[in-house]
């Protein structure tokens, strides 16, 4: 794809404020929310009053397995030689996330209640059965698995500022928390993988009485506009 590297950056942001309604179809939405549970648990607005939005993820305590992903429909509108990097604000609601929940956001290929088995992605995730407050961060490109590798930090009921890193090109991705760089140990590569992605934030569990919330104050993607 032809593009410009220097002029034509586009910077795409959701602070979730305003009127916004989460539904399964994606029309009028400006993200596309999937649940799985009969309870159900929820993805709602929440801090709109004072032009500081954030989307709030809530599991029930209810018996069962339970998924809240927002998506963009599986329309996978980044090119990923486009991308020059997402960021996610997010924090806990809880001091530890329980053991079966699991939380996972970042750039993904077509969605999948298990995030790993996706056919490309780009995420942190905190996987309640391995740690209940340590973050790990991985790749996927359907060639090179990089699985989970700890960054060494945590997240819980505290905002901190994410971030995937594809400036230096699609063979070195790298991943940040909070400014400062994580898993530098660790070369990702999604060097396999020349097609679209899409932003996903997730919260799941398995089948249990657990509950656990997660907020997201903002999600931004800068990305190289085409020019041709």
């Amino acid at each position: 794809m032809s593009m410009d590297i220097v002029d034509t950056q586009h910077d795409l942001s959701w602070d979730f404020i305003g009127n916004a309604v989460f539904g399964a179809t994606g029309e009028n939405a400006p993200w596309v929310l999937t649940l799985t549970g009969a309870a159900p648990p929820t993805a709602a607005l929440a801090n709109t009053g004072g032009g500081i939005g954030e989307v709030l993820l809530s599991l029930t305590s209810d018996s069962q397995a339970q998924n809240i992903s927002l998506t963009k429909a599986n329309v996978l509108a980044w090119d990923i030689d486009d991308l020059i990097r997402v960021e996610f604000r997010v924090k806990m609601g809880q001091a530890t996330l329980t053991s079966g929940n699991i939380f996972s956001f970042g750039m993904i290929s077509n969605r999948a209640d298990d995030h790993t088995s996706a056919t490309a992605l780009a995420a942190f995730s905190i996987v309640g059965a391995t740690s209940t407050t340590v973050v790990y961060a991985e790749t996927d490109d359907n060639v090179t698995d990089t699985a989970p590798v700890s960054t060494g930090k945590t997240l819980v009921a505290a905002y901190k500022t994410f971030a995937i890193d594809f400036s230096n090109g699609k063979s070195d991705i790298r991943f940040y928390m909070d400014g400062q760089p994580v898993c530098t140990g660790t070369t990702f590569s999604m060097a396999g993988y020349s097609s679209g992605l899409q932003p996903y934030i997730q919260l799941q569990k398995a089948n249990s009485a657990n509950t656990g919330t997660a907020t997201v104050d903002y999600v931004r993607i800068i990305a190289r506009r085409p020019v041709a």
